[in-house]
């Protein structure tokens, strides 16, 4: 089905049927992949009241004066969470005014939360929205020198979860910190893997020096540290093993010594790009690691990623590993939206379609700490959920509705009114004196 001729039948019967508005209603007749406990569920039906999934399966009875959205022979998926990037954080990557992402020079670093300078009305968020994205996760990442020499550091700061809409947009706020190894790390100090390593270790070694000696340090009495106040204070919360610790890396020997960092200081690792991770998949599952993976990955961009390989998340899979399907090439920014075309390419190469349903929605929600809230189909949760028409792995597939906190959002971004403006030949006027 082509995106031009998507149908809009659905989104006018549900405003006309005054949905926003509606306490109740009930979604029947769809095959529902719930990506929790109930799996699969066949002619299934979800009453949604207040915002939240009040009940859901087969045989469930229509709450009385409920709107019912009638969706047979559909599919019906929890709303799709990319797992990592820059949504609302910048616009345009070229104009330097409109990137918040980025932390230089030595004032912060673990405690840089990027998430202050979200912003819920990008044009981003309504393009990725409407392609089925309910959530993401909104993180800093490093960056070249500027031309004043201000660089970035390992720790680039927090990584945070937020919902795209235009309000109550944040859900999880310094949801994990993020750090920087491999070839990245390496040169962000001056060029050895070795010395992007001893940095990290003396930033976690100051942040638990400063912990055991607080009132010596905030009296001066206390030996200088390479982090800030700020910094030494955020980065309790990873050594007392309440956030994980996101950390870039690609190679196989970068995961072991991520992993290897995790055991000794006792925090969870999720591993940001991992094209190598397959490598130690039985080293990272025995830790209880999780990957952010791009499975468009196949070719070696760098040398740190000479044996990426399109089976990767099926071996990943296989060995135990919890992981989500995004990163570098695969969900970053306007082209989050890519997520569902890398998960149908990891399902072509062996990858079970439930288990790349679960890395686009359960998987990324669990890694940073919401699957309470969010992340898969079940009572008591919001009602995110996006209804297909068809597969929504297929690279053709789109949605015909989204729904957040159980209201149907407009399908249309800047894209499709752009779209529809210049397809209007119904005027003999040229498109911009119309």
């Amino acid at each position: 089905m082509s995106i031009l001729n998507r149908s809009t039948g659905l989104l006018a019967a549900l405003f006309v049927a005054g949905i926003s508005a509606a306490q109740t209603t009930a979604i029947t007749g769809a095959t529902v992949h719930t990506a929790g406990p109930a799996g699969k569920i066949e002619n299934a039906t979800v009453v949604i009241r207040d915002g939240n999934i009040a009940a859901i399966g087969a045989g469930i009875a229509i709450p009385a004066g409920s709107t019912e959205i009638k969706a047979a022979g559909k599919i019906v998926t929890p709303g799709l969470i990319t797992p990592f990037g820059q949504i609302g954080l910048v616009e345009v990557h070229a104009v330097e005014g409109t990137v918040d992402y980025v932390q230089r020079g030595d004032q912060f670093s673990a405690s840089f939360d990027p998430a202050d300078a979200y912003n819920p009305r990008s044009t981003l968020i309504a393009t990725n929205r409407i392609e089925g994205i309910t959530h993401a996760i909104i993180a800093p990442q490093a960056q070249e020198p500027d031309e004043f020499g201000n660089q970035s550091r390992i720790l680039s700061g927090l990584a945070s979860v937020v919902r795209l809409s235009d309000e109550d947009y944040i859900v999880e706020r310094g949801a994990a910190f993020v750090a920087n190894l491999g070839e990245t790390g390496g040169a962000l100090a001056a060029g050895s893997r070795a010395a992007a390593l001893l940095v990290l270790r003396t930033a976690l070694d100051d942040a638990r020096d400063y912990a055991r000696n607080v009132e010596a340090y905030e009296q001066g009495n206390r030996r200088e540290y390479s982090l800030s106040r700020n910094d030494l204070r955020a980065l309790q919360e990873l050594l007392d093993g309440s956030k994980p610790l996101l950390v870039s890396a690609h190679r196989a020997s970068d995961i072991s010594t991520a992993i290897r960092l995790a055991d000794e200081y006792e925090f969870d690792l999720i591993v940001m790009g991992g094209a190598e991770a397959w490598m130690v998949a039985d080293e990272l599952a025995a830790a209880g690691a999780s990957v952010i993976l791009d499975t468009l990955a196949n070719l070696p961009d760098t040398f740190e990623q000479l044996n990426a390989r399109l089976d990767a998340a099926a071996i990943l899979a296989r060995a135990g590993v919890r992981f989500a399907i995004g990163g570098d090439g695969a969900s970053q920014n306007h082209n989050a939206r890519n997520i569902t075309q890398a998960a149908g390419i990891a399902v072509a190469n062996g990858l079970p379609w439930d288990a790349a349903l679960r890395a686009l929605t359960l998987a990324p929600a669990e890694m940073y700490g919401v699957a309470g809230r969010i992340g898969s189909l079940e009572a008591g949760k919001r009602a995110d959920l996006v209804i297909w028409n068809e597969d929504p792995l297929e690279l053709t597939s789109y949605p015909e509705q989204v729904f957040m906190a159980g209201e149907a959002v407009p399908m249309e971004s800047r894209q499709t009114l752009l779209r529809d403006r210049y397809m209007d030949r119904s005027s003999g006027k040229p498109p911009a004196f119309r």
